[in-house]
């Protein structure tokens, strides 16, 4: 979550989807914890990661705690939501995993949120795009180069449906002038339509820009 323009959703509701594991976001997380591990198992040492709205912190967390290599990760995640934040912070605590997650209660939609965690080697923009308006998604997607080390790895995701106009086709095109090379795209054709997308970084490094806004949820 991030700032917000007018009323919101109540996110710490919004949450129950995942209880169930035929809903679309569990289908999301699904195929989001499927690439967190798919980096881990390819990348060795050290690897930092960054979660912007990062909810209540299951993608990551529920795949490092089945992990006996993640002391060598340390992951941030970004969540705006006191109470939701909170319960990132007891999964990683009860999972032991507070040594190599830690939790912000702060705005991701600020490019200050970054300044001492980018660039990392995986970056989780899930559940933004389909929350803000395009000329933010472009901007964000344009920033993007600044969160990322060479080589790595983007996670995006948009829904296709549920009020939104299909604008994936253009994501993609924007990541693919920003730098980055598309290394999966799959979609589900119920519900919202979600869609995930997986890019890698190939461009120079890109020092980030503080003071900038990239985004504010408008729903």
């Amino acid at each position: 979550m991030t700032q917000v323009a007018g009323d919101l959703r109540d996110y710490d509701v919004w949450h129950a989807g995942y209880d169930d594991p035929n809903s679309t976001l569990s289908w999301r997380l699904q195929r989001v914890q499927t690439v967190i591990g798919r980096v881990l198992d390819t990348t060795d040492g050290p690897i930092r990661m960054v979660s912007a709205c990062a909810g209540d912190g299951r993608d990551i967390v529920g795949v490092l705690s089945q992990r006996d290599d993640a002391a060598r990760v340390r992951a941030t995640l970004l969540e705006l939501h006191p109470v939701v934040a909170e319960r990132a912070r007891a999964a990683a605590v009860i999972s032991n995993l507070a040594d190599s997650v830690e939790v912000r209660c702060v705005d991701a939609g600020s490019s200050d949120a970054y300044a001492d965690i980018a660039p990392a080697d995986l970056v989780l923009l899930v559940g933004i795009f389909g929350n803000i308006s395009d000329q933010d998604m472009r901007a964000t997607v344009a920033a993007g180069p600044q969160l990322c080390t060479a080589g790595a790895t983007l996670i995006w995701s948009r829904g296709r449906g549920g009020g939104l106009v299909d604008r994936n086709e253009e994501v993609r095109s924007w990541f693919g002038a920003a730098g980055f090379t598309e290394i999966g795209y799959v979609t589900l054709d119920r519900g919202s339509r979600p869609a995930i997308g997986v890019v890698r970084y190939d461009g120079p490094p890109v020092a980030l820009v503080p003071g900038r806004r990239l985004f504010t949820f408008e729903r």
